[in-house]
């Protein structure tokens, strides 16, 4: 049986950003502080008790790499929401939670690009990564639409306001505020980023705003390339328990009647700058070999629905067991997910590099 690659974070400071969202600032236990290294926009998985034991919810990190010394989550409270009232209204400064290393793919591939940022709600937390590393350490100019019920609820608001006033030339936030101008629609969405439709586009937030802006930008002829949109889904699992041998395969990892030495492939893996080549039993998922292995790869669902184990292929072939977060797209890049893909040719390279 394998560890799941827990790691231990010291809540340091809960901040109230609004009556429903709160921040918590992490530090990494000493011994794992270099396994939190994380690019803008991605996520912390986060173990929470439930009533029959343990379950995972995903929260965006909202600090910024290259300009925070600490890591922060943001958490909004939702009605019915396990995971986030159990947060905000339990844990305290102080208190130690168990999360995964920092993973997603919402993330820029160059902060000098020109960006536009869609955001509602509590959507702006990754977003809100992303912008301050692109103004701290890019070139590109950077165009915010963030929408909210009321004023009251825009979390991050004077952090955006002394953002905007210190990079005036490159920072342009428009706040759309239910209150005043009503629900969004697509056509309100399609004329505010029309001047900026040739920008590589983040959208974050509720389901149906993110249809829609995912609509309007259609609607402008924005490539479906250009437009990365974060979804998560609540795990059904707890990506936290040890790996579980599937059926033919026994606790050490072997393929049972196959046997690991015959009808094993053979995988090299480039993962924070080292490389490893391991075996790759056919019956098993790269994930759980890796793991085994001791390779330190992300992950979050192990579900095949959140994109956090994702790798790209260099060499080889594989096939997914399911997978409902890739496109056609990231499919065409090479991109793989580790926690559903089995080996089809004999010698794999995968890359969790870049």
């Amino acid at each position: 049986m394998t560890s799941a690659g827990a790691l231990k974070a010291r809540v340091v400071e809960v901040v109230r950003e609004t009556a429903e969202a709160h921040s918590l600032v992490l530090e990494p236990a000493e011994g794992d502080r270099d396994r939190f290294s994380y690019r803008p926009g991605q996520f912390l998985t986060v173990r929470v008790p439930a009533e029959d034991g343990w379950v995972a919810r995903c929260y965006s990190l909202c600090s910024s790499p290259v300009s925070d010394d600490r890591l922060k989550v943001t958490v909004k409270r939702v009605a019915g929401g396990l995971g986030s009232n159990w947060i905000c209204d339990n844990v305290t400064e102080g208190d130690v939670l168990e999360v995964l290393r920092p993973a997603g793919t919402f993330t820029p591939a160059s902060l000098d690009e020109d960006l536009l940022l869609i955001a509602a709600g509590s959507g702006i937390t990754p977003v809100m990564s992303i912008l301050k590393s692109c103004l701290a350490a890019g070139a590109g100019n950077v165009v915010l639409l963030y929408a909210n019920r009321d004023e009251r609820s825009v979390i991050f608001a004077d952090e955006l306001r002394d953002l905007a006033a210190e990079h005036g030339d490159r920072l342009t936030v428009v706040h759309w505020l239910e209150s005043v101008q009503g629900l969004p629609t697509a056509a309100a969405l399609r004329s505010l980023a029309r001047p900026y439709a040739g920008r590589e586009t983040f959208v974050c937030g509720p389901e149906v705003f993110m249809d829609m802006a995912g609509s309007a930008l259609t609607g402008l002829g924005v490539p479906a390339g250009r437009v990365h949109i974060e979804r998560f889904f609540s795990l059904a699992g707890d990506p936290f328990d040890p790996a579980v041998p599937e059926e033919g395969e026994d606790a050490d990892g072997a393929d049972g009647a196959d046997g690991s030495a015959e009808g094993a492939a053979e995988v090299e893996v480039e993962i924070d700058g080292e490389t490893r080549t391991v075996p790759w039993p056919r019956s098993q998922r790269l994930l759980d070999v890796l793991l085994r292995a001791g390779v330190d790869a992300p992950f979050s669902c192990r579900e095949g629905s959140c994109a956090a184990c994702a790798c790209v292929v260099v060499e080889g072939e594989a096939a997914m067991d399911a997978n409902t977060v890739l496109d056609a797209q990231d499919l065409a890049d090479g991109l793989l997910l580790a926690c559903q893909a089995r080996p089809v040719s004999d010698r794999l390279k995968v890359s969790y590099d870049g």
